[in-house]
């Protein structure tokens, strides 16, 4: 008799986090968590990761017109000289590094 595979999580789930909040936000969470069929820490955990990833890659992809697109390739190829702010600005450690 052959025993059904059970699927395990990729990564076990160590780390918890948790939220307040007022009644009527989690009312909204979880209608919109049973409307998927989910549990609610697993909807809530679903979407703060998309939008976390969409917040990332705001900050990595943008979009150019073609004029614009000629112009930043044009500063690629001939950048400005580093003002005297912009070598301070780069000697700083950046805010995740503090």
């Amino acid at each position: 008799m052959l025993k059904p595979v059970r699927r395990r999580s990729a990564a076990r789930k160590d780390d918890v986090i948790q939220i307040r909040a007022s009644k009527e936000d989690k009312a909204i969470l979880n209608r919109a968590a049973a409307l998927k069929g989910k549990k609610l820490s697993e909807f809530v955990l679903d979407v703060a990761r998309q939008r976390a990833q969409d917040e990332i890659l705001d900050q990595r992809l943008f979009v150019l017109s073609p004029e614009d697109h000629e112009k930043f390739l044009a500063l690629l190829d001939n950048p400005p000289r580093p003002t005297k702010e912009m070598r301070a600005l780069f000697k700083r450690k950046a805010p995740w590094e503090r």
